[in-house]
C-alpha cells in the first residue's frame, strides 16, 4: 500500500531572508531546494532525481531538463556544486515538470555506502528511561537494504513481536571528508529529512547479545523521505518541531533542541573513525514516546498506520503489513 501525499499546515517551510548566512553552515553551494528520488508510473523500475517546486507540489525532472545530469541523488551529489547549481537552473526553468499524480516518490538516499545511527541522543529520552545523558555519541548502524520510501509499507517480520517506531532527524553528506573539524561539518551536510528508525525491541534489548545491529536493520525498517531539503532551506535543524503518530494518535511530540550531540559534533565524530562519502545517511536519534517504555509497552500490529513528522522537512506515512 502507498499512501498520497499530504499537506500538513501546521508545518511550514520558513526561509530566513535578508539575513547573512554563516558560510560554515552553508551546505556545498548555498541552494535552497527540496530534492526528490522518483518513478515516473508506468515508465518501469528507473529512479530520476527532481526539484520539488513546494512541499507536496510538482517536480521538476532533472534529467529532463539536463541530459547529462544523473538519475540517482547519490550521484548527484558526487557532482558537488555543479550538480546542485543545474538543479537550481532547472527549478527556476520552470520547464520538465511532472505532475504529482504522476510519479511514485522514494526515499531521497537509495543504496547508500553507511547508514549511521545514534542512541540516546535527546535529553527527554534519556530522561524517559532514568538513564545518564551520554558523555560522547552512541553509534550503531543499519544496513542500507532498510531503507524504504516515504509511502512505502513497514513489513512486520515474522521473527518479531516486538516491533517499535522511531522517529528521527536524519541528514545526508553531500561531500567526502576525514578527521573533520567541527567548526567545517555543516559545509560536509547536503540537507536533511525525516525517518523513522524502526526496531524490534526483542532483538535489540533481549537477543543476539544485546547487540543492536539486527534488531534495527530489518527490511523496510528504515523510511526516509519525504524529500532531500537543503541545508539553507533549514531555519534552524536543531530547534524543529518533531512528532510521531499511530493511527492518528500523537505517541511523540518534542523539539531537535533536545539533541545532545548535534549534527556538525556527530560529523565531526564518525569521521573521526571513517571516510563520509556522498549520500551517506545519518539518523540523529529520537525523543520520548516509543512503545517500548510505555507502561504496559506498545508494539506495532499489521494496519497499523505510522506517520513521521518534523517542521520545515514534511512527513512520512507507512502502513504496517
Amino acid at each position: 500500500m502507498r499512501l498520497p501525499l499530504r499537506s500538513f499546515c501546521i508545518f511550514r517551510s520558513v526561509i530566513a531572508r535578508g539575513q547573512a548566512v554563516d558560510v560554515q553552515r552553508r551546505g556545498l553551494s548555498g541552494a535552497a531546494m527540496r530534492l526528490v528520488q522518483f518513478r515516473r508510473r508506468g515508465e518501469g523500475a528507473s529512479i530520476r532525481v527532481g526539484v520539488e517546486q513546494g512541499e507536496g507540489h510538482s517536480v521538476v525532472d532533472l534529467k529532463a531538463f539536463d541530459p547529462s545530469m544523473p538519475s540517482t541523488m547519490r550521484e548527484l551529489l558526487e557532482l558537488g556544486d555543479k550538480g546542485l547549481e543545474c538543479a537550481q537552473r532547472a527549478l527556476a526553468s520552470g520547464k520538465c515538470v511532472v505532475d504529482r499524480a504522476d510519479i511514485q516518490l522514494l526515499s531521497p538516499v537509495t543504496g547508500p555506502e553507511k547508514v549511521v545511527c545514534v542512541g540516546m541522543n535527546y535529553r527527554d529520552h534519556c530522561l524517559e528511561q532514568n538513564a545518564p545523558i551520554p558523555k560522547e555519541p552512541i553509534i550503531f548502524n543499519k544496513f542500507p537494504s532498510a531503507i524504504t520510501g516515504p509511502y512505502d509499507d513497514i513489513i512486520l517480520p515474522s521473527e518479531s513481536q516486538e516491533v517499535d517506531w522511531e522517529v528521527e532527524l536524519a541528514f545526508v553528506i553531500g561531500r567526502r571528508g576525514k578527521h573533520i573539524k567541527e567548526e567545517d561539518a555543516l559545509s560536509y551536510v547536503a540537507g536533511f529529512t525525516v525517518a523513522n528508525d524502526v526496531s524490534a525491541r526483542d532483538w535489540q534489548m533481549k537477543r543476539n547479545g544485546k547487540q543492536w545491529l539486527l534488531g534495527k536493520t530489518f527490511d523496510s525498517f528504515c523510511p526516509l523521505g519525504p524529500a532531500l531539503v537543503t541545508t539553507d532551506t533549514v531555519t534552524d535543524p536543531h530547534n524543529l518541531s518533531i512528532r510521531c503518530l499511530v493511527n492518528g494518535d500523537t505517541v511523540q511530540n518534542s523539539n531537535t533542541d533536545q539533541i545532545i550531540f548535534k549534527t556538525a559534533a556527530l560529523v565531526a565524530w564518525v569521521s573521526k573513525f571513517v571516510t563520509l562519502i556522498p549520500g551517506d545517511v545519518f539518523l540523529t536519534g529520537t525523543p520520548p514516546g516509543v512503545g517500548a517504555f510505555r507502561k504496559p509497552p506498545i508494539f506495532l500490529k499489521k494496519g497499523d498506520v505510522v506517520e513521521c513528522q518534523i517542521e520545515q522537512l514534511g512527513s512520512i506515512i507507512n502502513k504496517v503489513v
